[in-house]
């Protein structure tokens, strides 16, 4: 310990370095204990309100994991109403869950689907670009809510057999929650959780417009400038708690302790879950496993325009690093950099591989009707890719382990001929894209707009989609319950095929790039489109 407490000044002082931006706060919890906290920058810029300690966050996604706590509370100790209703807990809670979704046949659903990301129902945050929201706009637990899950119609896999994040799960799980035990969301994650945790400022506080003051969320780069970001949503199950760092290493600290009770809530809901068919899942409980160091972690981020945290526990060591950002710059680096460091650990040689351009391309996987792309990886490392699949305007980067594969901790991917073949391996999903052809200059300039341009339908979702332009270019936007959404910019890739790009949504991570696949009748006039994207795949629209 004493080794460790010495060196981790040093450690710590690295971290703002490593990306940058307005402020952050850092924790690290070592065999129970708090061996290190770091402030730096501002909470607020324009004001030149320092970030410390006890500046309150909204901790977004990273609530998924103590809702699962009070959910496993009210499984070993009912609240009063659920003991006089004389049935056992998990019925009353699968009942409230045919009743919340009223309009999805969820004879195969299990409440477990929810929360460990199985449940095939699309994520409602992607889904509000569909229903004609603007990224700036709002969204209300009042008003809007109930108004998506009456649009839930469909599952986009089989339940239980695959995973994707979908944040609706945690917004029906916490509803449950609440309308099964009788308590409110918030009284039951401060009697079951923040208190026992010693959590003394946090809370839930589902509206994103009102954050706790003087924490100011930023949008932008070194580069562009950091400007305040505009949140006006409200949430809570998949998010909505607000919490300090001082918070945070109380929560590390108590989960520590509850790793040593074999009866303890957090016990339970760190257990490895599994697929339908057996194979091990990657997620459960609001948890995601992953290496690091070589070392087994659990833990997740959390995002919301103008932040994102990372939070990830080492049991084997009793390790657990904290690392929160009023800045859109992922903290994972920053996060593992402590643990690597903490571990001794050093980065494995790779073969001395370069990428070439056969890997590069857009390719379209004929089930998910979404387009992977591969590109250029990091320029200092001339043996990796970068892959565009999932949510996001990122790339995951995957590296070289032959000429024709290439592998991360997450996906494996084989190149045969125009084949891609990829294994989402926490997805328990295996793609086979085909290459789309190159398209020239000359393909660009002489698509037919007025092929394409029109009115869509989507019944289910009650979207409409609208398809603008001419000479080529073309424009896409979405009108639904949540009103008139913007003009986004489509791209051709292929034949008939079109990436329409997201970069801001309601929520963070944005869905990033949907493909937009049209079809033709006979082969000649286009008669419809399915548009989708990783977090809501396969949404079926009709041309009027």
């Amino acid at each position: 310990m004493s080794q460790i407490s010495t060196s981790i000044g040093k450690i710590l002082d690295a971290v703002p370095h490593l990306r940058r931006g307005p402020g952050g706060v850092v924790g690290v919890v070592k065999d129970g204990e708090c061996i290190g906290l770091r402030a730096w920058g501002y909470a607020d810029l324009d004001q030149c309100i320092p970030m410390t300690t006890k500046t309150i966050f909204p901790i977004c996604s990273i609530s998924k994991q103590m809702v699962c706590l009070a959910m496993v509370s009210l499984l070993k100790n009912p609240t009063a109403a659920m003991t006089a209703r004389n049935e056992e807990t998990n019925k009353q809670f699968d009942q409230e869950l045919k009743r919340l979704l009223p309009n999805l046949d969820v004879s195969e659903l299990k409440l477990a689907d929810l929360y460990n990301m199985q449940s095939g129902i699309r994520d409602y945050w992607a889904m509000t670009t569909l229903w004609g929201a603007r990224p700036d706009g709002q969204f209300s637990l009042l008003h809007d809510a109930d108004e998506a899950l009456k649009r839930i119609k469909s599952f986009h896999f089989k339940p239980g057999t695959e995973y994707s994040y979908s944040n609706v799960n945690f917004h029906v799980l916490g509803r449950i929650l609440e309308n099964v035990s009788g308590m409110s969301l918030a009284q039951l994650l401060a009697e079951r959780l923040f208190i026992p945790a010693g959590m003394t400022t946090a809370s839930l506080n589902p509206n994103t417009y009102g954050l706790p003051l003087p924490i100011v969320g930023y949008e932008g780069t070194e580069k562009t400038g950091y400007f305040a970001a505009t949140n006006r949503i409200e949430w809570a199950g998949d998010a909505g708690i607000a919490a300090s760092l001082e918070d945070m290493v109380a929560y590390e600290k108590y989960l520590d302790r509850s790793l040593s009770e074999s009866e303890s809530f957090y016990t339970e809901s760190s257990q490895a879950q599994k697929f339908r068919d057996g194979k091990a899942a990657a997620y459960g409980y609001g948890l995601a496993r992953f290496e690091i160091a070589g070392k087994q972690a659990i833990g997740h981020g959390g995002a919301l325009r103008g932040f994102k945290h990372e939070r990830l526990q080492i049991p084997s060591e009793r390790l657990s690093v904290v690392v929160m950002h009023n800045y859109e710059t992922p903290p994972n680096v920053p996060a593992e950099y402590v643990v690597k460091q903490m571990v001794g650990f050093k980065e494995p040689e790779h073969p001395d591989l370069v990428a070439d351009g056969e890997w590069k391309g857009d390719y379209l996987d004929p089930d998910t009707q979404l387009c992977i792309s591969v590109k250029d990886g990091d320029r200092e490392k001339p043996n990796t890719l970068g892959i565009s699949y999932g949510p996001g305007t990122g790339e995951e980067a995957v590296t070289l382990t032959s000429e024709h594969e290439a592998a991360s901790d997450s996906m494996k991917l084989k190149l045969e001929g125009d084949t891609l073949h990829v294994q989402r391996l926490n997805e328990n999903r295996t793609l086979k894209a085909s290459r789309l052809p190159p398209l020239t200059e000359d393909d660009l300039a002489s698509t037919v707009s007025s092929d394409y341009t029109g009115t869509y339908h989507c019944d289910e979702s009650e979207s409409t989609f609208n398809v603008t332009g001419d000479h080529g270019t073309l424009y896409g936007s979405f009108d639904g319950f949540l009103g008139k959404g913007p003009v986004w910019l489509m791209r051709r890739i292929g034949k008939d095929i079109f990436l329409l790009g997201n970069p801001r949504g309601l929520d963070s991570t944005p869905p990033g790039d949907w493909t937009v696949v049209f079809s033709r009748k006979d082969g000649e006039k286009v008669e419809g489109c399915t548009v989708g994207c990783w977090l809501a795949r396969n949404v079926a629209y009709v041309k009027k």
